[in-house]
């Protein structure tokens, strides 16, 4: 059996995004593990009870909360575990998140400010996803994908 990869709805083209948007990932290595039926996807937001459109959050810090500053950080965290409880039941093995997002940014991610400032950060899911052992990757770190699931087929 190919080793499943947990993935954020939007890069499979699902208009999920707060601004109703997707970004799709074209790249033919995420395409051809799409047909292998390795992908599982989420949009945590959605999950968690946010809709589609929906304000712009960032982190601040554990909280998250839109430009309005509404706090949505039990929205976000409920979307989390929701991830993390479909990674464990598909026996997920490593995750490709939307980097820069307040879910599922994974090296980057928005200051809280409001102002397009980006720092070192990772979002609530990811956060939650690398606590229980689940690698988590960009839509621009394929080839460190690739790498992993290298490695993970070669255990098996």
């Amino acid at each position: 059996m190919s080793t499943k990869i947990l993935v954020s709805a939007c890069l499979l083209g699902h208009k999920v995004r707060y601004d109703n948007g997707d970004v799709p990932c074209h790249d033919a290595r995420f395409l051809k593990w799409y047909e292998e039926g390795r992908l599982v996807h989420i949009c945590p937001e959605v999950v968690g009870g946010l809709p589609t459109p929906r304000p712009d959050a960032q982190r601040q810090g554990d909280r998250v909360v839109t430009g309005g500053g509404a706090d949505v950080t039990e929205p976000f965290m409920k979307g989390a575990r929701a991830a993390l409880k479909l990674a464990e039941e598909h026996a997920v093995q490593l995750a490709i998140l939307k980097q820069d997002s307040p879910s599922c940014g994974s090296l980057y991610i928005y200051d809280g400010s409001f102002t397009d400032n980006k720092v070192a950060g990772e979002g609530t899911t990811t956060e939650l996803l690398r606590k229980h052992g689940i690698p988590v990757f960009g839509e621009d770190q394929l080839d460190e994908v690739e790498k992993e699931l290298a490695r993970l087929e070669s255990q098996k």
